[in-house]
């Protein structure tokens, strides 16, 4: 038996905490809820409650007797919360490139089409919304996408005088800056470069540029291992990798060949989860219901086996795909299962930067002879 979000939420909310006298859901505090066939899973959110192991077991008891005695009730523990007016810095001091900027996050694919331009929209958002200031850079020069999801494909960015020197303002647009080669290009065009000329404009983008102070900067990295990621852990210290992949066995493979990019002699990116995209089907008429068409735990299970955590899985729903196609990307809406569970991702995002910050040295640059081929 499979029971519905709202059916669960309406049950929760008759456990009250004695700490305040509100019921849970009042108080906002039943997170990453997930219901499964016979299986209910969910965080409660009470930061130094007295009183959260009994609420705990009052929640099984109730569902138990409100649900079903034979569902299995997992309470999992409540994602840390960050003050996103104190974020670390995960680079040296040296800082000379992007002096404003405290963290840069690279999002990567091995494969092309796994939907990671989706994801670093939504989390570019999603981070803003938390406060942070956030830049995004579309360094997928020969498929940008970014204006468009944005709905910003008409803008063309301001050109600034700076001590004598042109300097590439980005557009603003939902609270974060970002820049596209899509800016200067016709949409119907297509980019006929050699390696050296999507590198250079890279560079230009990021060191000719005015990015001012930010929280995070996520770079929005084309599939692959090729120059242009070379080319990014050259220019700036990256402070960490997220790995974009589908369930699918052939983008695994490929997923796998950026883990052993970054996590290479020369490079030594720090990898701080593995996301997985179109992890199941569901059906916009039927929310409950989840179909595997590219197989089921695919990257949960390479996660597994490689020691890197699994941050989330995002579902294929019809409104991610037209939210991208009108420019207002789902994670604008936290109300939304698909915007809130883009939000949630964000914020566990944050959390794992901290902690990477807290536990490993900053980043520094990478020294690669650019005659010489890195291999992990």
């Amino acid at each position: 038996m499979k029971y519905s979000l709202e059916q669960i939420l309406t049950v929760l909310s008759e456990i009250k905490d004695p700490d305040s006298g509100k019921d849970l859901i009042s108080l906002n505090a039943i997170e990453s809820l997930v219901s499964e066939d016979n299986k209910i899973s969910f965080s409660i959110n009470l930061p130094k409650n007295p009183f959260l192991k009994s609420i705990e077991k009052a929640c099984i008891k109730t569902i138990a007797s409100k649900l079903s005695e034979d569902v299995k009730v997992e309470i999992k523990p409540a994602i840390k919360k960050i003050d996103f007016k104190k974020i670390s810095f995960g680079r040296t001091d040296e800082q000379k490139i992007l002096p404003g900027v405290k963290n840069i996050l690279a999002v990567a694919s091995g494969k092309g089409g796994v939907g990671k331009s989706t994801v670093s929209v939504n989390l570019a958002i999603a981070l803003a919304k938390t406060g942070a200031k956030v830049g995004l850079l579309d360094a997928d020069v020969y498929g940008p996408s970014i204006p468009k999801m944005l709905g910003v494909e008409d803008a063309r960015p301001e050109i600034k005088k700076i001590n004598g020197k042109d300097i590439i303002v980005p557009i603003e647009k939902q609270g974060i800056k970002m820049l596209s080669i899509g800016f200067f290009v016709k949409p119907e065009d297509a980019l006929i470069w050699r390696g050296a000329m999507a590198t250079s404009a890279i560079n230009q983008f990021v060191k000719d540029a005015d990015w001012g102070e930010l929280d995070y900067f996520l770079i929005d990295l084309p599939p692959g291992t090729g120059d242009i990621h070379l080319t990014i852990v050259q220019a700036m210290p990256v402070t960490a990798a997220v790995i974009v992949s589908t369930p699918q066995q052939v983008a695994l493979a490929d997923a796998l060949r950026g883990v052993s990019m970054f996590r290479a002699e020369k490079i030594e990116v720090p990898i701080i989860g593995f996301i997985e995209n179109m992890a199941w089907f569901t059906p916009e008429e039927l929310p409950e219901n989840k179909y595997y068409i590219f197989g089921k735990d695919g990257l949960k299970d390479l996660a597994f086996r490689m020691d890197i955590p699994l941050l989330g899985q995002i579902p294929i729903v019809q409104s991610i795909r037209e939210a991208g196609d009108e420019g207002k990307p789902v994670s604008l809406d936290e109300t939304t299962p698909m915007g809130k569970a883009f939000n949630d991702l964000a914020k566990e995002i944050a959390i794992k930067i901290e902690e990477r910050n807290a536990n490993l040295d900053p980043t520094k640059k990478v020294e690669i002879d650019p005659d010489a081929s890195c291999s992990a």
